[in-house]
């Protein structure tokens, strides 16, 4: 990914992102007007395995969520936004993030969910020196 993708990026997540989990997995997603469809095909394109979801039409809104877990997220989205120094930029996003972190260990396809988060949270801090 190139540099501007990047910062593009970490501006879309920064602004419209959520940084939460459905309570056995995290996630990140970006939930947006249907308007900006091509946008979100844009950066799903650019997060393999990434879902793009909808349109939705409820109580007066017209939506799509663009969804990455599993996979997507723990071996694209984190080690990419951990790449980025960008904490100083927006530290309340910035500890979103980092919570989301802290309370979804990584999933591993061999062994299921990881349930020791201190190690994890500690593993994903080494990663990024």
């Amino acid at each position: 990914m190139q540099d501007f993708e990047k910062g593009f990026l970490l501006g879309l997540l920064v602004g419209e992102g959520h940084f939460g989990g459905d309570g056995r997995q995290g996630h990140i997603n970006i939930r947006m007007h249907i308007r900006h469809e091509p946008l979100l095909k844009w950066v799903r394109d650019r997060i393999p395995g990434s879902r793009l979801y909808g349109p939705y039409h409820h109580s007066g809104r017209s939506y799509f969520q663009l969804m990455t877990r599993g996979n997507a997220l723990h071996q694209f989205l984190i080690p990419l936004l951990k790449s980025v120094a960008w904490e100083s930029i927006d530290p309340y996003t910035y500890q979103r993030f980092m919570t989301m972190l802290e309370r979804y260990a990584p999933y591993t396809a061999s062994n299921g969910p990881q349930h020791n988060v201190s190690n994890t949270v500690t593993q994903l801090n080494n990663d990024a020196l």
